[in-house]
């Protein structure tokens, strides 16, 4: 029974620090690569000694030192990686006094390794979607198809892009660090897409049997915490995080006790973290008062908190949000905003006119693989009484779908139709 609980515990650990550890040790080691493996290498330590020795004061500084050991031994025996390995040692020796304290590394903003990490990965070097895809996979653990899913190309695709933006930090010798003030304004679009992307995933994840990733919105939140004190008067950064924190108040009333998903029409509002919502309308109030030009993640905010402020579903102001999203299209027109603009739409002016803009974008054949469009689709058929158009569409939109507790949502509204 011990080497079982013992086990939870190091699996729990796993979760928590994988992200913190890669990081360190990427920072310490100057490879992606070889970081990657001696995290591995550490995680096999712990799993063959933590049950009987019990898990460390400091798990992360002690998973960071056996990774940074591993690694050192694996170089002194690649004879051609001698001079790597002389500097190599003087990284190790100057994280011997603290490597112990690793755990509190976080207090400081600038020797947080996880912030260093995403700005090394979203360098102007690379193009964006390299930077949004070598964060996702290095910064937050998503598996490569995961990462594939989140940015809706192939994994073959995804692997090749990794692979080559990895190759270009290495080559380039670009440098693990947050860059001065000076330099940040050229890397912050970025950064805040990979902050973003990675609170999307946790507050639906693309695949699997849980809807949200508590851990993953966390990371996100906080990484948004640490921006907004590096660079305070950033209307952007407040934006974000002002969104983050909205979306994320309503965490506790989004899922049944059975892992279901409740949408927002039918959620217990007595749930959600009211003092967050009162942190968010704060920002989402100073992030629109900057002079210069609106934010998107600003304007999003400000449609989140539409949402929030409503006491209940009919209360919401529908035509508001469906003028924002109409500002939101002019500041970044994706396909996913149009599809929320039509679902704002239909709110407003009704399902025939919102079924006309979700024809037009499926139409344009980028979307043929997303549930959600298939899913919206249906629900407008079936505000129209067009049951059996609305039927085929559940069912593509089941076909679709990867997140189970998405797809039993989907099931159950295909049943009600009969």
């Amino acid at each position: 029974m011990h080497a079982q609980l013992t086990q939870g515990a190091i699996e729990e650990v796993f979760r928590r620090e994988a992200g913190r550890v890669l990081a360190t040790l990427i920072r310490l080691l100057g490879d992606f690569d070889l970081a990657e493996e001696a995290r591995q290498e550490a995680f096999a330590a712990a799993i063959e000694q933590w049950p009987s020795a019990g898990i460390p004061s400091t798990p992360c500084g002690w998973l960071v030192n056996v990774g940074r050991n591993k690694a050192i031994d694996q170089i002194r025996r690649e004879v051609v990686f001698r001079s790597k390995l002389r500097d190599l040692e003087i990284a190790t020796a100057e994280l011997a006094a603290s490597a112990v304290d690793g755990d509190d590394a976080d207090d400081a903003v600038f020797g947080d390794d996880r912030l260093r990490l995403i700005f090394t990965c979203c360098h102007p070097a690379l193009n964006i979607e390299a930077q949004i895809a070598l964060t996702l996979r290095e910064v937050c653990g998503l598996t490569t198809p995961a990462v594939a899913r989140a940015l809706l190309v192939s994994e073959e695709t995804m692997a090749q892009r990794l692979v080559r933006a990895k190759k270009k930090i290495r080559d380039a010798g670009i440098p693990y660090e947050t860059p001065q003030p000076a330099l940040l304004d050229e890397r912050i679009d970025g950064v805040l897409a990979v902050i973003y992307l990675v609170f999307s995933e946790g507050y639906a994840l693309t695949s699997g049997a849980e809807l949200i990733s508590e851990e993953l919105c966390r990371e996100a939140i906080r990484l948004g915490r640490l921006l907004d004190l590096l660079l305070p008067d950033n209307a952007p950064i407040k934006g974000l995080l002002a969104l983050m924190l909205l979306h994320d108040a309503r965490r506790r009333a989004r899922v049944s006790s059975a892992g279901d998903v409740i949408l927002l029409e039918d959620q217990d509002r007595g749930r959600w973290d009211h003092a967050q919502i009162a942190e968010g309308l704060a920002l989402v109030d100073q992030s629109l008062r900057f002079a210069g030009r609106v934010s998107a993640y600003a304007v999003q905010a400000a449609i989140a908190a539409l949402h929030v402020r409503a006491s209940e579903q009919a209360a919401t102001d529908w035509p508001q949000i469906a003028g924002l999203y109409e500002v939101l299209l002019r500041l970044q027109p994706t396909p996913v905003i149009e599809l929320n603009h039509a679902v704002a739409v239909s709110m407003v002016d009704g399902p025939a006119r919102a079924l006309d803009l979700v024809d037009s974008l499926a139409a344009r054949g980028e979307f043929n693989d997303y549930h959600l469009l298939f899913a919206v689709r249906a629900n407008l058929l079936q505000r129209l009484r067009r049951r059996e158009e609305a039927r085929a569409a559940y069912r593509c939109a089941i076909a679709a779908a990867k997140l189970e507790p998405e797809r039993r949502l989907l099931v159950r509204r295909l049943a009600e139709l009969g």
